[in-house]
């Protein structure tokens, strides 16, 4: 993917700020800061872009064009702006880190802050409330998701969590929630919080929960179990999934609720989101706690829908990179006096990721698109859904399989990314779009 201007000076800035001459003369951390304004700028400037293209179309009374005959699925400038950039970023930020982040089962807080100082979780929040978002884009949440997928799908996630969380607050929140909470997404210090969805129940079904809320005279009581839980316990907040009046609610419940406990849960993938079991027991909630109830009423099938697109995104994005590692390695990789790529079978593995690579690509992007244009958009979700995490599955194995015995080993990414991938026919959208 070619890099905007914009990227090309965020790498040089980034590769500058590593090197001895920014160490010895004190200039390391000026030149990050500037690497990230210029990125939270171009978000800024995306925003403001959308904001009079929608503005425009309102005003423009010319007959509208006839409809193209061909499917375009090429992305606008202000689109591969955001791409280009956050490419730059997980690639110097997210790639170096992320084994680290696998081993010691958390994301570092500086990783958090730069996300911070790039404007991630700004460009979530409606200009309305101080952001940098004309309006809720799902397809520039697929594009941003993918790029930092790219990076490394723990880490991504771990990103994404908070910026999930500001997502549906700003769709469904009523006004006083939004007023109350998504002025934190934008005072610089780094935010968790998190979407609890997952519980610990075979067979497990988000339409059937075993976390219960039930009404009081002064809001709600809360039991139940969620595992897959991102942070550790250190969230500031979660937005927790409950059974409701027969069906799924979500209720905001602070971290340091009396009631709400920890318990530590690696996971096989996924490990630096800092995954863990959070117990809920006769947790007292006002009545303001309750999400989508008023103004915007909440629509659980758009919901989960839109966290398909996101998790199947950053699965999208890891795969690419897992196919950008092995083509290179496939070339100079030699065995039997010629590199294995000039072998039928390894040639045509690769064949068979890019293809099904692309698949999943255009499914996300095909859902988002009519989820943007307010077009019924669920079905089609979820078959992106099945297919990534199918597909994913597969992609991550062969990715072992290529690398023979290096993939079996720490000492390359295919063995993280072959437990990231598998993670996805787990989740049930803990993350939302």
């Amino acid at each position: 993917m070619k890099k905007d201007i914009q990227g090309i000076g965020l790498g040089m800035a980034s590769r500058f700020a590593g090197s001895e001459w920014a160490e010895k003369w004190g200039l390391r951390h000026p030149v990050e800061k500037l690497a990230y304004r210029s990125t939270k700028l171009g978000f800024k400037l995306v925003g403001q872009l959308q904001q009079k293209q929608s503005q425009k179309k309102a005003t423009d009374n010319t007959p509208p064009k006839p409809a193209a005959l061909l499917f375009d699925v090429s992305l606008t400038e202000e689109q591969q702006m955001i791409a280009d950039s956050l490419r730059v970023f997980a690639g110097d930020e997210l790639r170096p880190a992320a084994h680290d982040a696998d081993e010691q089962l958390h994301i570092p807080d500086t990783l958090l802050r730069s996300s911070m100082d790039m404007g991630l979780n700004e460009f979530a929040v409606p200009e309305s409330y101080g952001g940098s978002a004309s309006q809720l884009s799902p397809l520039n949440s697929v594009i941003i998701a993918e790029q930092l997928g790219w990076g490394d799908f723990s880490l991504a996630y771990a990103l994404l969590a908070p910026v999930a969380v500001a997502n549906a607050i700003a769709r469904w929140g009523s006004e006083a929630q939004k007023q109350a909470l998504l002025p934190a997404y934008l005072t610089g210090e780094p935010m968790r919080s998190a979407i609890a969805i997952q519980e610990p129940q075979p067979l497990f079904s988000s339409q059937s929960l075993r976390t219960e809320a039930k009404r009081t005279r002064k809001g709600f009581v809360l039991n139940g179990e969620k595992s897959l839980v991102p942070f550790a316990g250190h969230a500031d907040y979660y937005l927790i999934a409950a059974q409701y009046n027969k069906s799924m609610r979500l209720f905001i419940v602070p971290h340091n609720s009396k009631g709400v406990s920890w318990q530590d849960e690696p996971a096989m993938g996924l490990r630096a989101v800092g995954t863990g079991r959070l117990t809920l027991n006769n947790v007292s909630l006002p009545a303001n706690a309750l999400l989508g109830e008023q103004e915007t009423p909440f629509d659980s099938a758009v919901f989960f829908a839109l966290g398909q697109l996101h998790s199947g995104a950053i699965a999208v994005g890891t795969a690419q990179a897992a196919l950008d590692y092995l083509i290179p390695y496939c070339n100079e990789r030699v065995a039997f006096g010629e590199p294995i790529s000039h072998r039928q079978s390894v040639a045509f593995i690769l064949a068979n990721i890019a293809i099904e690579l692309e698949s999943m690509r255009l499914m996300i992007w095909r859902a988002a698109a009519l989820a943007e244009h307010g077009q019924p958009f669920q079905r089609e979700a979820y078959l992106a859904h099945v297919l990534c995490a199918e597909k994913a599955m597969e992609i991550g194995t062969q990715a072992v399989q290529l690398l023979g015995g290096h993939g079996f080993t720490k000492e390359h990414p295919a063995e993280r990314w072959y437990r990231d991938l598998r993670a996805l026919a787990s989740l049930h959208s803990g993350l939302h779009a």
